[in-house]
């Protein structure tokens, strides 16, 4: 029997649409909830299940999600699929992505990357399509891309120099695991934790291997190998991460500059967006003018990982993330910068959704549904009206940011349109399908 749910992740794009074809006309899907997702990386960077865009359409569907977005790190891939599956399910959608980049006027201050001052994660949400490739943000994707491949395979390098019984070959053992080619730390943890396994014999060997490398007891590598996730973890923290065998502090420039990241998203009339880490790093600890630095720049949105500001067992630190996480998002509101938030998917065992029924969440519900529907009407907009939360006017109008919030809010709220109003703002030159927007928006429904 043929299993169209792993067909959805298969590496051909042909077998995937048409294998969600099939589920789609023999699935009968929850009810809506107001629950969202909107970062979430697919197989193009990493998914901790292996998932493609299509697949996390379908499974966000399945959830009976409000709306979901896709979140990829250095790429398009994704976004053209995921908004196409979304499409066929009738799931609101947004899709992006996310990068490191290097924040000039805090190059002396940790920001959210732990140890690494001046390196920021930062996003762009929105797209519709990947740039022409002949336009300068099709270049800085190249070189995002192209950063990556080298501090991969210097990566590997350092590593590859300093363990003794087998090597990792970038090319031969890490790219096969990805669709495109664009492989991530996590990708080059899964290839050393095969390559140990298949060099040295199994996990025992590996496990008496790791911990002579590591100098750590034998009898812990050999109970931490038994859990292959876990496994991942420790290795990524003894292999890559800050004080591991390959780790090498970045500079200044090892990532693009942000103000050439932000302009490549602007010329692709997306959203740039700054990625919240939990409050603790030198930069958040002083959220507001860290924020009005980044709205003098052009950012217009921000993305919180809940479940890194709520979610500790010891009530110290949660009463503290917490009170972080409540400042930033009244800062967010004051400055009027919609706010998504989502759960990543990029290691196994990752929620699929945030717990919105935990108080911490509860009290911002309302901010987080809110940012997901201006992430949606803005995609709208843009796919068929030609219109970008980031335009200077509206239709003839320079909107108050309360007016642009809204009015993309209020886009994005409306249900997800079936087959025939697509065609018809297809169909519609850019201005018709933006009074058909609007007037649909203005009476909370499909006219």
């Amino acid at each position: 029997m043929t299993d169209n749910v792993a067909l959805l992740s298969s590496f051909q794009a042909e077998t995937r649409a048409a294998a969600l074809r099939k589920l789609a006309a023999e699935t009968t899907f929850p009810a809506e909830r107001d629950w969202v997702n909107m970062h979430i990386h697919t197989f193009f960077s990493y998914n901790g299940e292996g998932w493609s865009p299509t697949r996390i359409a379908y499974e966000m569907k399945k959830l009976g999600l409000y709306a979901a977005a896709i979140c990829d790190f250095d790429v398009l891939e994704g976004v053209e699929e995921f908004l196409s599956a979304a499409d066929l399910l009738q799931l609101r959608s947004a899709a992006g992505f996310e990068s490191r980049v290097f924040f000039n006027e805090y190059a002396d201050q940790e920001i959210n990357s732990p140890g690494e001052p001046g390196v920021f994660y930062f996003m762009g949400m929105g797209f519709v399509h990947p740039p022409p490739a002949s336009s300068k943000a099709a270049s800085a994707f190249a070189d995002m891309l192209n950063r990556s491949h080298t501090r991969n395979r210097d990566l590997i390098a350092r590593i590859n120099a300093k363990i003794t019984r087998f090597q990792l070959d970038y090319d031969r053992d890490v790219l096969p695991l990805t669709p495109r080619g664009n492989a991530t730390e996590r990708h080059i943890i899964a290839a050393f934790q095969a390559k140990a396994l298949n060099a040295l014999g199994g996990k025992a060997q590996a496990a008496a291997y790791w911990a002579d490398t590591f100098s750590i007891d034998p009898a812990d590598a050999n109970a931490k190998i038994a859990d292959t996730n876990a496994f991942a973890e420790f290795l990524r923290s003894k292999l890559i991460k800050r004080g591991g065998l390959g780790y090498q502090q970045p500079t200044a420039q090892t990532f693009p500059l942000l103000d050439d990241v932000i302009a490549a998203i602007q010329e692709c009339r997306a959203i740039p967006m700054c990625a919240w880490l939990d409050g603790a790093s030198q930069a958040e600890q002083k959220p507001e003018p860290f924020l009005q630095t980044l709205i003098a720049k052009g950012v217009v949105a921000v993305n919180i990982i809940p479940d890194r500001n709520w979610n500790f067992k010891d009530k110290d630190v949660q009463t503290k993330k917490i009170a972080a996480l409540d400042e930033f998002v009244r800062l967010s509101r004051h400055y009027h910068l919609p706010i998504n938030v989502g759960t990543e998917g990029n290691k196994p065992g990752q929620r699929l959704v945030d717990d919105f029924t935990a108080e911490a969440m509860r009290r911002h519900h309302q901010a987080f549904l809110e940012g997901a529907q201006v992430m949606v009407g803005h995609t709208r907009l843009l796919r068929y009206a030609n219109v970008s939360y980031i335009d200077p006017t509206i239709d003839g109008r320079k909107p108050t940011p309360e007016q642009r919030l809204a009015f993309f809010a209020s886009v994005g709220a409306l249900p997800a349109p079936p087959v025939n109003i697509r065609q018809k703002l297809a169909d519609s030159a850019p201005d018709q399908a933006f009074a058909y927007l609007a007037d649909s928006a203005a009476k909370h429904a499909w006219q």
